[in-house]
């Protein structure tokens, strides 16, 4: 694990040698948005297959409401016939996280890189390394407790809150319509599987409607208590995911 990390570390140090001549003391940190983005492109190709296996499971919803109408409340046999059904039709009810998945090691390399004073052994010289007085190792918390929000570091916390504030709200918004149309879409295809015996709510899809906008925001608690680094490559994923969606999804 050592020998991956300092492995990892030389990589980012060498993105940082490239990128010196052109972003100055900011290097480092522009290497770890120009990392964030390779990961992202190397997990675009999922990302399309997330949004097509989307579009698969939004038209077998009013198939999936007539099996819960002809199922009733035995769960068990519902739940066997919609996976039959999902197999039936090639798609697959996980396929939407594995780009968010994926990422994850990602994320964890640069939270591990960034909060050790040590890597195999040697002196952490990622450590020195900062973004217009903000150190990347350093957390918001460190800024709080030191020069406060009126220096460089302060007001590059409040720059990225900022950034994920207005992604938050893009998402926030985005995810409230898509949600709306599900739950509208579900209760007509429920309605019509019953018959005419009036509208029936999907089990849960209230709750469920009702939370996931609210999602987005957390994205802010991250940013605030990860080391600057990770927040950084925080802000550029999520930045990038929502740009991808408003295109994949459009």
């Amino acid at each position: 694990m050592s020998a991956f990390m300092s492995a990892f570390a030389g990589l980012v140090e060498q993105l940082a040698d490239l990128l010196q001549p052109l972003c100055h003391a900011a290097s480092a940190a522009a290497a770890i948005v120009l990392f964030t983005a390779l990961v992202r492109l190397l997990v675009h190709p999922l990302s399309r297959a997330a949004a097509r296996g989307q579009r698969a499971r939004a038209a077998l919803q009013p198939r999936i409401a007539e099996l819960r109408e002809k199922h009733g409340k035995n769960q068990e046999a519902l739940q066997k016939a919609v996976l039959e059904l999902h197999a039936a039709e090639k798609v697959s009810p996980l396929s939407g996280c594995l780009p968010g998945l994926l990422q994850l090691p990602a994320f964890f390399v640069l939270y591990h890189l960034f909060s050790h004073p040590t890597i195999g052994g040697q002196g952490n010289g990622l450590l020195s390394h900062a973004l217009w007085g903000a150190p990347l190792g350093g957390r918001w918390s460190d800024v709080l407790a030191g020069s406060g929000f009126g220096s460089g570091a302060g007001l590059v916390y409040l720059a990225l809150f900022a950034v994920v504030a207005a992604v938050a709200t893009f998402n926030f918004r985005r995810a409230r319509r898509t949600a709306a149309e599900a739950g509208a879409g579900a209760a007509v295809a429920m309605a019509g599987a019953a018959s005419g015996e009036g509208d029936q709510q999907v089990p849960g899809l209230g709750a469920v409607t009702k939370a996931m906008p609210y999602l987005s925001y957390f994205t802010l608690i991250t940013v605030a208590v990860v080391p600057l680094a990770a927040a950084l490559y925080v802000v550029t994923s999520t930045t990038w995911s929502a740009v991808e969606r408003a295109v994949l999804y459009r």
